[in-house]
């Protein structure tokens, strides 16, 4: 029986589960959302947050304890110098996963996770009116 344990699998061995959540919060601090499997984003919601309170005490062991998990000193630097000062209010939950629909390949369903404080760039883009085409005469 699995009840109570909380490690989430992702039918990896420890080492490639290890280096695939740290190349997924790379990836999140450094892009600011990623487009992954909702499993996969689940798994790597806990370890981000963790790396955000990390970034927040701002002290020499919680960087060296970030880049032991992190292996990318440019993700540790942008989560220590742009991140973690724009999450420094919020007490905690610092990323959103939202749903997508199944992927058309293998219908696995994908999820996007992003920061909740990410500066909203998106714009919708605009739609122009169709031009429709002239009739031909006949």
């Amino acid at each position: 029986m699995r009840h109570r344990k909380k490690t989430v699998k992702l039918g990896r061995s420890q080492a490639h589960r290890d280096a695939l959540l740290a190349n997924q919060v790379c990836s999140l601090i450094i892009h600011q959302r990623i487009r992954t499997t909702l499993a996969k984003a689940k798994a790597a919601r806990p370890l981000a947050e963790k790396m955000v309170t990390l970034g927040k005490k701002g002290t020499i062991h919680a960087r060296r304890t970030a880049a032991a998990y992190l292996n990318q000193d440019a993700a540790v630097k942008a989560l220590f110098e742009e991140i973690a000062p724009r999450s420094a209010s919020r007490a905690g939950g610092y990323t959103r996963i939202i749903k997508l629909g199944p992927r058309k390949s293998d219908s696995a369903p994908m999820a996007v996770l992003e920061w909740v404080d990410t500066a909203s760039v998106e714009t919708e883009a605009e739609t122009e009116p169709k031009k429709t085409k002239a009739k031909k005469s006949e």
